[in-house]
Order: structure tokens, then C-alpha cells, then sequence
């Protein structure tokens, strides 16, 4: 019995016991049905109490990832070997058995490794001498019955020898299971020869073509599942998971003929340190892996967002101040990916040094090789070190390395890497003071067209780190919310690729006023290291922009900034997210929010700079966060406080922006008779004509004209600037009329993104909706009808939304694993006429009813409500004014109102936990 399990083998699987104990429970003559019955029936409890044993022992040594692999193969082993006997013994006895009636059972895949997850597949080959003879198609055949009936996942199939190696010539995933095989149990020689002959007939002088297909292969996996720093991963198909580094495995097996990593490190493939690097991350990723599976009873390999939370638990990751459990866990996570990105690279050198792999296609293609700097040649295509004692001697060369690598464009041989990884303790306070070394840095900011490929490359050596302490502690740091789709130094770089993507003139139809700024000219040096810095303070107990600008007051002078250039970026760093606040949280329609904002930015220099920031920063949050409603809002919050600062703050009062609406709704309706115009222009208080863009105007107008007390109507159309579809409705007035239309909203399961409410001179409600689908885009024209007609029947009364959004409002599984405290504030400043009510608590989908509904109930007139989302995160903006038309200026009323919203988001959350 094997002694490198998690628990004594005995008390796993005891194989001699349950053997005798089996074959003696057969009664005489007993039937096959009856026999089959009797072996599950026991080997079910034996697997019951085995999987019982392995995870009671794995859970009180949560990183015993190899012995707990192990054991679950032992267990499976036993199961296997025992219930081939039965098969082949009991079931079908056969006393003289011809050459040809010979049959072994081998594992193969990740079983034949030995390597088994609680619920990984059973990969078996049933292996015959020559073409199946009708004894060894019985036995297979109630051998996968029983199987089946013990609920393994059996991957099965029956060759000979020859089939082996003609399928392994044809199909490189059958090769690379046949490379794998380990033999379980039946005729020892046939399985012997099976091995013999694939090293001598399949494997040997094929090396070359089978590790080009395995990095194929790899390339093609991490194209499908994402970048490693993506939040939720694959941790067996992701970059840098397990099958990257069984892809380590299978390329030195094939070609070094060793099934022990450790002869890498021998052979000084890997260095020692380097070596504990993979075991390190072998035993990481299999130990989270396991209790992956353990957690969800299944085999589940995405580490979906409630899952982390459990498998961080289960492995003894706790909360510390500023940072979950769970996120310090994603950080090792993400870190131990890197480390197998890094150990691949360093093995595909090696095989490139003795021709088993081709060198990169570029050098293929072009024979002609770029002249690189002295201290430099070109190897296989990479820029290499002439000198490693010379390299070393200059420890500004490190980033000289960057520096020629970006000019000429080659890819940094993986020697050069790892020379600069093991000599990172040579970037001292010295190196970081010098103005040289400093210029260096910046250099590969600001000289080249893609700087975030040097950036990313330093970030994965750890040179970023070394050479700005302060940003060790982001990388590879994953924040735990839907928001957010990649890590903290990820993001960082991603941010800086979209700064670069602006440069290089190609987003300006979609960014025009970013792309307008960077051609008018702006401090680039500011605005590069800005980004680098901007999200530097996250992790700590401490607002990350408070804290990031502290730590940008003390690195930027490092990078070759003046005073002043320090200022601007510790500024744009402390207000990073003043802009994106202002225009999704505030209403910019008020000449009050765009006044403040001013006040706050003082020069057109900072407000550009910002501008370009902020664009940048929301792309970089993930593939989808910036649309068309995120556009309009930066753009017109940019293009209304540039007029402002440049022409005075006059420019910006209520009453112009109300006379200069008026005529242009004149001016569009020129088939209206003066008397309706006339109406239609004194029927509104000031707020609707600053509030709204003429289109609204337009549509409420003949929304208006005509309209009886007892009336409802809508207009539903696309609002392409903002990415959303435009619900307007005119209606008599009366209290809570807000709420009615949210609910209705909500019933169709719109999401509503901004919306505002005016009530006209003569009595009627106009409200304005910006709403999307649950894809968070406008609703298709083949859905409206239907939308109209759910709204209308909402509105008359025919379904109480209360009720009917109960099925509705409930959180997916996944989204149940995130914190997301309530806050709720009152400000009586941010506006002339009203106070805003910010409410910050979880999203769902019946949250902006309920809160619309509570202040209903409690007479609070709402005039304008803004909806920010990030992830599973929500602000909700109210601009509201009591029964009498006042601001809540009264701390009592505040303190009554917040303690009414506070319990109707608790009811609310409550229901939808569910």
C-alpha cells in the first residue's frame, strides 16, 4: 500500500479486506445481475467512507494538494482493479484462455498521472493483443456497467496495440493520453509491451512536432479563456492554471523521458529556486482545485466569485484591515499564474537550445536581424545579454534591456528574464535616485508607441516592483466586486495602453474630446505617471485616493518630476474620481453641479488632464464598462465646465439655458400656431427647461398637446448617444407618481439608468427614463410593443408592481458572496432648489422601487434620480424637495428618512437572499 497519501491507504480503500470481504458475500450460483448488484452496493460504501476520510484529512491540512491528488486515484485504483476482477473472474470466467483472449486495464489522461481532483474524469483504455474477442467485449462491457452504477465519469476505450499507435500518429489529444498511461491491472506484458512500443514506434523523433502542437494547443485555451488576470478563472484551462503546467509535464516527458519535474532542475532546465517556484504553484492550484470541487459537490473549475470566498475560507485565508480573506487568496492565486507563465517560458528556452522547438515565427520571416546596442545579440529571434558580468556590473542596464528591447521590438530572450529576476536585489535607493536611471524609466513611457508591453513585461519580473516599492503591494491584487474585471497592476497597465491607444489617433471617432485634448498638447510626462500612480493606495484601511496621493507625492519626484508637475499629479491622483462622480452621480443638467465641479478643477490644464483620465480609467476597468451613456456624460460635464472656466461662471446661470431652450423649441415646431406654442412654453417651471435636451422637449410637446386628465401617454424610443431607449410619459399629476413609473419599469425588467420627473403649471407629470436591458443596452425594436403594453397595464392599475416584482428581485448565486454596506447621505449644497438624497447599498432589481416608493410614502417630491452601477454596487441619486416645495434641512426629518430607506432596502435584500 502506498505511504504518500493523505491518510493511512487502509483506512482510503483497504484493498485486501474489501476484496475478501466482497468475493465471500457472493452466494453460490449467483446470477450476473445479482453479483453486479452486490459489488456496487459495497464498493459505494467503501467510496463513501474513502471520499470521507480524504476530505476530513484535507481539510485539517488544506495545501496537502499532492497526497489528497493522490489518494483520490488510490480510492479510484481500488474501485477499478476490483470491480475488473469481478468482471473478468466472476462474471465471464474463462479457464483456458487463447493468446488473443488477453486484456489489460490501463489509466490514461490525468487518472494515468496519478493526479486526481474529488471529482475528476476516469479515463480508461481496455487494451487487447489483436481484434476484440467476444469474452473481452462481455467483460468491458458489465466492467462500465458497474462503474456507471458507482457514478464515476468513465472516458473509455478498447484498442490493440497497433490501433494505439496508428490513433496516437493521427490525433494529438490520444497521444498526449497515451503519454500519460499507467497500468491498473489485467495482463502486465501486453501493457508492457504497449510501452515499448510507443517510445519506439510514436514518440522517438516526433519531439519537435509534438511540442509545437502542445503550445498550439496552449495558445489557443488562453485565447478562448482569457487573460490569467481576469477575475473569475479557469483554474484548470485559464493562463498559467494547471493545464498549462501539465503542458510542463508532457513536454518533458516526451522529450526528456522523465515523469519527475525534479530531473529539470538536474538537468539545470530550472534553477533550485526556480523549481520550488513550480512546486510551489503544483501544490497551490491543485490544493484550490480540490476544495473547488469539495465546495460545489461537482466538478466545477471556474472560480466564480462565491466560490473564491469558500475555497479562500477552506484554505485559512482571513480578513485582515482593508482587504477580505478571499482577495489576499486571488492575490496568490494570480501570483503563483504568473510563476507558471514564467517556468514555461524558461523550459521552451531549453528546448530551443537543442532545436525540439522551432524559434518565433518573426525570425523565420525575416532573416535579416535588427542591429542591436553593444552588450546585446540576437538569439533565436530574442534580444539576448552578450555578457552577463558586464550587464550586471551597471544596474541602470536592467532598464536599458526595456529600453532595447521596445526600439528594436524583439521579444527579451528568457535567459535575459531570468538573469534580471535573479538580480532584482541590485535596484537599490541608489539606482532609484539617479536621474539617469529616472530618464530611463520615463523614457519607456513616453518614447515608444505601446509602452504597456514593457510595462507588463517589467511587472511579470518584478522589476516594477523593485524599481517603485509602492506598487509591490498592488500587484497581482484582485478587488473583490463585479465591477472591476481584471487585477489592480493590470488595470494600471490597461489603463495606460487606452492613454497610448488615444496617442496613437486610434479611437478618435469614438473619443473625440479625449483625442482633441492629447493633439492640443498636454503635459505627457504628468499624465503618463498619473496613471501608473492613480490607483497605487488600494488594499489598505485608508480611501485608496487619499492615500494614493500621498504615496504620488512621494514617487513622483523619483520618476524626474519638477514641483510642480508633482502638485498636478498628486492632485489628478487624490481627485481621480471626481469627474466620473460628478457625471454619473450628480445631475449635470444643474448649472450648480458644473459650478462646483469648476471650483473644484480651478484651470483648463487640470480639467484636460482629468478628462483624459477619467476615459482611460473607466475603459481600463473592463471590455465593456465604457459605452455611449458614460460618453455623453463625461463629454458634457468636459464640454460645460471648459466653457465656464473660459468665458466665467455666468455663462453656465439657469435662466439663460431656459430662454435659449424656449427658442429653439420655437424654432422646431415651426408648424405650431403661435397661441400653442405660447401655451406650451409658459405650461413649464424653469427646472424642465434646463433639464432637459430638446428632443425631450419635442416629444413632450405632443406628448402635451391635446392631453386629457384621465390620459397616459408614452413615447418610447432609442437614445443611440447614450446607449439606452428614452421612456417618456405625460400624465396628470398626483403624489408618487415617481414610484408608479419606476415599478412599472422594474416589472418589465428595465434597468433604469437616469430619469427625471417635472410637473407642469397646469397639473400634469412630464417624467423622462433612460433604461436598458438586462445586458445593459437599449431594448431592440422587435420589444417595445411588448414593453408599451406591460408599462400601460402597470399604470392602469391591472398589476400591482409590490407584488408582482417579488419572482423578479432575487440575487444569483454568485452575487451572494459580496459585502456591500449601506450608506446614504444628504446634501444641501450640490443644488440651488433641492436636496440631493445619495442612497450607496447593493443592487437588485426591484432596489430603485423600493426606494422610490418609501420617499412616496413619506410625501418627498422627486425630481431627478441618477443611477451609477459598478458591478454588484449601486448609487441611487434622488434630487428631491419636501411637500411644501423646501429643501430637507431639518436633521430629524433626515435622520427619519434615512432610517425608513435603511429598512426597506434590509426587507428588500432580505427577500432577495431568498
Amino acid at each position: 500500500m502506498p505511504d504518500d497519501l493523505i491518510a493511512p491507504a487502509s483506512e482510503i480503500f483497504d484493498f485486501p479486506t474489501l476484496r475478501k470481504e466482497l468475493f465471500d458475500s457472493f452466494p453460490e450460483g449467483a446470477k450476473e445481475a445479482e453479483i453486479r448488484k452486490i459489488t456496487v452496493a459495497l464498493l459505494a460504501k467503501a467510496r463513501d467512507t474513502g471520499r470521507q476520510v480524504i476530505a476530513d484529512a484535507f481539510a485539517a491540512e488544506p495545501f496537502g494538494a499532492r497526497r489528497t491528488t493522490r489518494s483520490y486515484t488510490w480510492l479510484t485504483d481500488g474501485m477499478v482493479r476490483l470491480v475488473f476482477e469481478v468482471a473478468s473472474t466472476h462474471l465471464h470466467p474463462i479457464h483456458n484462455p487463447t493468446e488473443g483472449e488477453r486484456l489489460s486495464a490501463i489509466a490514461v489522461g490525468g487518472y494515468g498521472r496519478g493526479e486526481m481532483a474529488p471529482f475528476s474524469d476516469v479515463d480508461l483504455l481496455f487494451l487487447t493483443p489483436y481484434k476484440i474477442t467476444a469474452w473481452a467485449e462481455s467483460s468491458i462491457e458489465s466492467m462500465l456497467y458497474m462503474l456507471w452504477d458507482l457514478k464515476m465519469k468513465v472516458g473509455h476505450s478498447s484498442r490493440t496495440v497497433k490501433d494505439c499507435i496508428r490513433l496516437g500518429g493521427e490525433d494529438m489529444t490520444i497521444r498526449t493520453a497515451m503519454l500519460e498511461h499507467r497500468f491498473l491491472t489485467g495482463d502486465a506484458p501486453l501493457a508492457q509491451e504497449l510501452n515499448d512500443r510507443l517510445w519506439s514506434d510514436l514518440f522517438l523523433g516526433t519531439e519537435r512536432e509534438f511540442v509545437e502542437a502542445k503550445l498550439a494547443e496552449r495558445d489557443a485555451r488562453h485565447k478562448k479563456q482569457g487573460q490569467r488576470y481576469m477575475v473569475e478563472p479557469n483554474i484548470k484551462e485559464g493562463k498559467g492554471g494547471l493545464r498549462d503546467l501539465q503542458s510542463l509535464y508532457w513536454i518533458s516527458k516526451y522529450v526528456y523521458h522523465t515523469d519527475d519535474t525534479a530531473e529539470l532542475a538536474r538537468r539545470g532546465v530550472f534553477h533550485p529556486d526556480e523549481y520550488e517556484k513550480f512546486v510551489q504553484a503544483e501544490r497551490f492550484l491543485w490544493a484550490a482545485r480540490c476544495h473547488l470541487h469539495l465546495a460545489a459537490g461537482r466538478p466545477v473549475e471556474q472560480l466564480s466569485f462565491d466560490m473564491q470566498v469558500e475555497v479562500a475560507s477552506r484554505m485559512g485565508y482571513t480578513d485582515k484591515p482593508g482587504r477580505r480573506g478571499v482577495e489576499w487568496f486571488m492575490q496568490d492565486y494570480f501570483r503563483h499564474a504568473t510563476s507558471v507563465g514564467d517556468l514555461t517560458r524558461i523550459v521552451l528556452t531549453s528546448l530551443e537550445a537543442d532545436h525540439t522547438k522551432a524559434p518565433p515565427l518573426l525570425e523565420r520571416i525575416f532573416k535579416r536581424k535588427p542591429r542591436v546596442k553593444a552588450g546585446y545579440q540576437v538569439v533565436n529571434g530574442r534580444l539576448a545579454i552578450s555578457d552577463d558580468t558586464s550587464f550586471l556590473a551597471d544596474n541602470r542596464n536592467i532598464l536599458r534591456l526595456f529600453n532595447e528591447a521596445m526600439r528594436t521590438g524583439l521579444l527579451i530572450h528568457p535567459d535575459a528574464m531570468r538573469l534580471v529576476t535573479s538580480n532584482l536585489d541590485i535596484i537599490n535607493d541608489e539606482m532609484r535616485n539617479d536621474k539617469n536611471a529616472q530618464k530611463l524609466f520615463t523614457d519607456l513611457l513616453l518614447n515608444y508607441s505601446n509602452p504597456e508591453r514593457a510595462l507588463r513585461r517589467m511587472n511579470e519580473l518584478g522589476v516594477l516592483a523593485a524599481f517603485i516599492p509602492e506598487f509591490a503591494p498592488i500587484v497581482a491584487m484582485m478587488q473583490f466586486n463585479m465591477y472591476h474585471h481584471y487585477t489592480v497592476d493590470e488595470h494600471t497597465i490597461q489603463v495606460i495602453q487606452h492613454l497610448a491607444d488615444i496617442e496613437r489617433d486610434e479611437v478618435g471617432e469614438e473619443l473625440p474630446v479625449s483625442t482633441e485634448i492629447i493633439k492640443s498638447g498636454i503635459n505627457r510626462k504628468v499624465m503618463y505617471v498619473a496613471l501608473l500612480l492613480h490607483d497605487i493606495g488600494k488594499g489598505r484601511d485608508e480611501d485608496h485616493s487619499i492615500l494614493g496621493a500621498k504615496i504620488a507625492r512621494k514617487v513622483a519626484p523619483r520618476l524626474g518630476l519638477k514641483p510642480k508637475e508633482v502638485a498636478t499629479v498628486e492632485w489628478l491622483v487624490r481627485h481621480h474620481l471626481l469627474m466620473s462622480d460628478m457625471a454619473q452621480k450628480r445631475d449635470i443638467a444643474d448649472p450648480r453641479t458644473v459650478r462646483d465641479f469648476a471650483k473644484a478643477v480651478k484651470t483648463v490644464e487640470r480639467l484636460d488632464l482629468l478628462c483624459v483620465l477619467t476615459v482611460c480609467d473607466i475603459r481600463g476597468v473592463g471590455p465593456d464598462t465604457w459605452n455611449n451613456w458614460k460618453a455623453s456624460l463625461i463629454r458634457a460635464l468636459y464640454r460645460q465646465t471648459r466653457r465656464g472656466l473660459e468665458n466665467g461662471m455666468e455663462a453656465l446661470n439657469r435662466e439663460n439655458r431656459g430662454t435659449e431652450a424656449k427658442k429653439l423649441l420655437r424654432e422646431r415646431l415651426p408648424d405650431w400656431s403661435t397661441t400653442d406654442l405660447r401655451r406650451e412654453a409658459g405650461r413649464h417651471y424653469p427646472p424642465y427647461w434646463q433639464g432637459l435636451h430638446i428632443t425631450a422637449h419635442l416629444v413632450f410637446a405632443e406628448l402635451l398637446r391635446g392631453i386629457s386628465d384621465d390620459e397616459i401617454r408614452i413615447d418610447i424610443h432609442p437614445d443611440e448617444d447614450r446607449d439606452a431607449t428614452r421612456v417618456c410619459f405625460a400624465l396628470a399629476d398626483h403624489p408618487g407618481i415617481f414610484s408608479r413609473l419606476a415599478g412599472a419599469l422594474a416589472l418589465v425588467g428595465a434597468n433604469v439608468v437616469d430619469a427625471r420627473t417635472f410637473t407642469s403649471k397646469d397639473g400634469y407629470a412630464t417624467a423622462a427614463f433612460w433604461i436598458q436591458d438586462g445586458d445593459e443596452a437599449p431594448y431592440e425594436a422587435s420589444r417595445i410593443p411588448r414593453l408599451r403594453k406591460m408599462i400601460t397595464r402597470t399604470l392602469a392599475g391591472e398589476v400591482v408592481p409590490r407584488d408582482a416584482i417579488k419572482s423578479k428581485d432575487k440575487l444569483k448565486k454568485r452575487e451572494k458572496a459580496f459585502r456591500v454596506p449601506t450608506s446614504i447621505t444628504f446634501d444641501n449644497e450640490g443644488s440651488e432648489i433641492y436636496t440631493i438624497i445619495e442612497v450607496d447599498s447593493r443592487d437588485r432589481p426591484g432596489l430603485l422601487y423600493d426606494l422610490t416608493r418609501t420617499l412616496a410614502n413619506s410625501n418627498v417630491y422627486i425630481a431627478s434620480a441618477l443611477i451609477a452601477t459598478y458591478g454588484e454596487q449601486v448609487v441611487d441619486t434622488f434630487y428631491v424637495k419636501d411637500m411644501f416645495g423646501l429643501k430637507f434641512y431639518s436633521e430629524s426629518k433626515q435622520r427619519t428618512l434615512e432610517k425608513r430607506l435603511r429598512e426597506a432596502i434590509t426587507a428588500g435584500t432580505q427577500q432577495a437572499q431568498g
